[in-house]
């Protein structure tokens, strides 16, 4: 696995144990469920990751045992993973983090899946690093359809198209997020300000 997927994978997985500790099966569906790009992954490619965060103490592994439903036979042990101080330390400098890496393809969808604990300055620059990445490829696009268009068979020409339309709609997409970032920290701007010693606002006219 290259290391920009281990990264994102990381990412993915000390969010999701953030939320609630889970065994490596119900991790792997959330994976797939909540965040497609790793819909081709399989536990092998998931447990390399689980050991790796163990060994960094940022995880922890507890057995617990169930009976097997239905059944009257001995319990059987299910190692769940749950988030450790340092792991949810480490998640919150990874979900900081807002240079490229986390506006490219392979890491923007997971940073996006957890900007509900990120920060809103950051979530505004991750924001605005993609779209100024979509908008360098829409440039790229459009120039590469307009030189081969007289060249190629309608189907190809479909293809292209589309590609393009792709990207036009997540520029307009990222562009009505970018305004809603914008606006709710306006509104934070200009919330008044309270003194908790005094118990009034400090923006408050006298």
């Amino acid at each position: 696995m290259s290391g920009k997927r281990s990264g994102v994978l990381e990412l993915a997985v000390l969010g999701l144990l953030h939320e609630s500790p889970m065994h490596g099966y119900e991790l792997r569906k959330q994976l797939n469920t909540l965040l497609g790009m790793f819909r081709a992954f399989s536990y092998g490619t998931l447990y390399p990751c689980l050991k790796q965060l163990l060994n960094q103490g940022l995880i922890t592994e507890d057995d617990q045992e169930e009976a097997p439903p239905g059944t009257l036979q001995s319990k059987r042990a299910k190692i769940v993973y749950k988030l450790t101080a340092e792991g949810k330390e480490h998640l919150q400098k990874l979900l900081s983090e807002a240079g490229p890496a986390a506006w490219e393809d392979e890491g923007f969808g997971v940073h996006f899946a957890f900007f509900g604990q990120t920060r809103a300055d950051v979530r505004l620059r991750i924001l605005e690093g993609r779209r100024s990445r979509l908008e360098e490829r829409l440039e790229h696009v459009r120039t590469a359809f307009t030189r081969t268009r007289e060249r190629v068979d309608s189907y190809t020409l479909e293809l292209q198209n589309h590609g393009l339309e792709s990207v036009e709609r997540e520029v307009r997409w990222l562009n009505e997020l970018i305004g809603r970032e914008h606006a709710q920290a306006a509104d934070r701007r200009s919330e008044p300000r309270h003194d908790a010693t005094k118990g009034n606002d400090l923006d408050a006219p006298s």
